[in-house]
């Protein structure tokens, strides 16, 4: 089945990390570990690894004991916070079109698309790192594989 919302390879990876991360406590993990964890390019997450750090959400150091691990608490990170670290902001529903027709008002599938992306920004910015963490089976089951 196709999903009807997308969202970006760099964003999901960013917050699969995020939660990785939050469930690491004040422990580091560094790139590989969670490239691994996460089937990813360890290129492409070291760029999202990046924004993540000069957002201010990640706190990052080099060396033996180097690694990554979150900068401030799991509770105090809002989803659209890391999502908006990642893809820049939120940005008002467009036409589904490649060549825009309309502005988004006037949608042939009436109101839903503002609507869907409304709701999915209620839902990130409502939401925080911890909850997302917390109740994750498939984040649980990436660091028990993980540590053994």
């Amino acid at each position: 089945m196709v999903n009807l919302v997308k969202i970006s390879e760099a964003a999901s990876l960013g917050l699969h990390t995020m939660a990785l991360l939050a469930n690491r406590g004040e422990g580091r993990s560094t790139g590989q570990e969670i490239a691994d964890l996460l089937g990813a390019s360890v290129h492409h997450l070291a760029k999202v690894m990046q924004r993540l750090v000069r957002a201010g959400l990640v706190d990052s150091a080099v060396g033996p004991q180097g690694g990554f691990r979150l900068a401030k608490s799991a509770g105090r990170i809002k989803l659209l916070t890391v999502y908006e670290a990642i893809e820049g902001p939120m940005g008002e529903p467009q036409c589904l079109l490649a060549k825009q027709i309309c502005e988004g008002n006037d949608c042939v599938l009436g109101e839903l698309v503002q609507r869907i992306n409304r709701e999915i920004r209620d839902y990130l910015q409502d939401a925080t790192l911890a909850t997302l963490a917390k109740g994750n089976a498939l984040v649980k089951a990436l660091e028990k594989t993980g540590t053994e």
